[in-house]
């Protein structure tokens, strides 16, 4: 890897073998975004799946934190070259596919990720080059993660399958779905069996092992996607109401 070329932060810190943390924004606030991306992340989860948000919410909000360490991600809707060719042209370096179940799925969404000779992404307008400079055009096939998301059984059955997969950056097990898809719990030994059977083809292939963030304690796993702003705002309150108060305000507009 000549990391001269490589401005994706999250790639870096990957291929030196540390863990990388995202936190999920599902809002198009570009307040919280910021909140979030300062916050310490390594990248924000944008979640366009599972939210209402148009691309030209993500645009405005990727571009509001222009200046912050964290990378955007993007989970797409689907695998379309439409959908890949607006987060990427926004700004995304990171590709999130969900429902992972066929290997078509992954290699279309790698072909449209990447410009030629790897791939078939078209080169049109968009706000990467103000976000990543000039040379984008050259080095973004080099710094664009993709992500497979493992949400059911069908998507364990094809594993072997997927790792060979030239492209493809992270294999995620998305615990919630696969519990609902397989019908085991976590800690079920079905349940555990699918996720031995994804890490051990994913660890032996030298792809990154990705999951929640409450596996972060997991062998092998180092790419973790964090709970919702909406879940850690919750958690900030009950943590704010339990602290032991001074009796000093914070001055307004200091910061933290």
């Amino acid at each position: 890897m000549k990391t001269s070329s490589i401005f994706n932060s999250v790639k870096l810190k990957l291929s030196e073998g540390k863990q990388v943390v995202g936190g999920t924004i599902q809002t198009p606030d570009s307040k919280i975004y910021l909140a979030m991306a300062n916050s310490g992340f390594d990248f924000i989860w944008i979640e366009m799946q599972h939210s209402p948000m148009t691309y030209q919410d993500v645009a405005e909000m990727i571009w509001a934190g222009r200046d912050t360490p964290a990378i955007p991600f993007i989970r797409i809707p689907d695998a379309t070259e439409g959908d890949i060719q607006k987060a990427t042209d926004i700004g995304a370096l990171g590709i999130i596919i969900p429902m992972v179940n066929c290997v078509k799925k992954v290699e279309k969404a790698i072909k449209f990720s990447n410009y030629p000779p790897l791939g078939e992404r078209s080169q049109g307008g968009g706000q990467y080059f103000d976000l990543w400079g000039k040379n984008y055009r050259n080095n973004a096939n080099e710094n664009i993660i993709i992500i497979a998301q493992i949400e059911s059984p069908s998507g364990v059955d094809i594993v072997e399958n997927l790792v060979q997969i030239d492209g493809l950056d992270v294999i995620m097990v998305a615990s919630t779905d696969l519990a609902s898809f397989s019908g085991f719990k976590q800690g079920d030994e079905e349940y555990e069996k699918l996720v031995s059977k994804v890490s051990i083809a994913t660890l032996s292939s030298g792809l990154i092992l990705g999951g929640p963030y409450a596996w972060k304690n997991r062998k092998g796993f180092t790419f973790f996607q964090a709970p919702t702003a909406e879940e850690l705002l919750s958690r900030g309150v009950k943590n704010l109401l339990l602290e032991e108060i001074d009796g000093f305000a914070q001055t307004e507009g200091s910061g933290r």
